[in-house]
């Protein structure tokens, strides 16, 4: 997997010059890595470029151009990218009217440990949710979540021959399976080395 140093990223000029293009490229990018699961969650299965994305991003808002404060993006965002064995998600809670997000937020809890992968002749892939700091709280989940998915040798060797996959949330108050296929599930493999 290529790594993101502080020398790989451009400067803040550089970037200035290339974000439209550069913008443009990932956006086309993440539509084969973004994963609706019924009508209001989004996985976003993240990767060096979807990463490189966001840094960069935080980088040209926040105007950081010192060592160290790039230092501290790379330390955020660095962790979210898969390692060959795993799929690494942002997963986002999306209802428009704001009244609405609040009462489901409250309805959803634990939802983020209800997400599964789900491979042919292998036993599902719980995620591992949220690693970073706690999300929730006694009375609500949050609209975004970090997730993180374990695979076996096994189970990478039985999608490189082809055997089905989705992925699955089981939740008291929101259920729904996603089927991934053609150029999402391409993508996806990509990320898997073993």
């Amino acid at each position: 997997m290529t790594k993101i140093t502080s020398d790989s990223l451009m400067s803040l000029e550089t970037y200035s010059k290339k974000r439209q293009e550069f913008r443009t490229k990932v956006i086309a990018h993440k539509k084969n890595r973004k994963i609706s699961l019924g009508e209001h969650i989004t996985l976003l299965f993240e990767d060096e470029l979807t990463v490189r994305y966001q840094i960069q991003e935080m980088l040209r808002i926040e105007k950081i151009f010192d060592e160290d404060g790039i230092a501290q993006e790379l330390d955020a965002y660095t962790p979210l990218i898969p390692d060959g064995n795993n799929w690494k998600v942002t997963m986002m809670i999306e209802y428009t009217d704001p009244t609405e997000r609040a009462n489901k937020l409250k309805t959803l809890l634990g939802v983020e440990k209800k997400i599964s992968i789900n491979i042919a002749g292998q036993q599902p892939v719980y995620a591992i949710a949220d690693e970073d700091l706690e999300r929730e709280t006694e009375d609500k989940t949050s609209a975004v979540h970090f997730l993180r998915f374990e695979l076996t040798p096994a189970m990478t060797y039985a999608l490189k021959q082809d055997a089905s996959l989705s992925i699955s949330v089981d939740h008291t108050a929101y259920q729904a399976t996603t089927n991934i296929v053609d150029t999402k599930r391409k993508s996806l493999l990509n990320d898997l080395t073993s």
